[in-house]
């Protein structure tokens, strides 16, 4: 059974770091952490404080939080002291 040649799928434009050498970004330095937190309970955003905490304290990735459930934090309506991910 043949298959049709399909059309190339290509980018409506290059990507802006071809040809660079990809490095790891910087850490956060203490100062920056502090001024996101307070920005962040300035602004009353509890729940973007509580990723930011627990992404800073856990040194866990993005992708890793997003992926994080209710029960992975709470267990019978208290907090657990160690959150772990399956």
């Amino acid at each position: 059974m043949e298959t049709p040649n399909l059309p190339a799928i290509r980018a409506l434009r290059p990507a802006s770091n071809k040809g660079r050498i990809a490095v790891q970004k910087r850490p956060l330095k203490p100062k920056h952490v502090w001024a996101i937190r307070e920005r962040l309970e300035l602004a009353d955003n509890h729940r973007d404080l509580a990723l930011f905490n627990l992404a800073i304290d856990s040194k866990l990735r993005g992708c890793d939080l997003v992926r994080m459930k209710m029960g992975d934090v709470v267990s019978s309506g208290q907090i657990k002291e160690r959150a772990s991910l399956l």
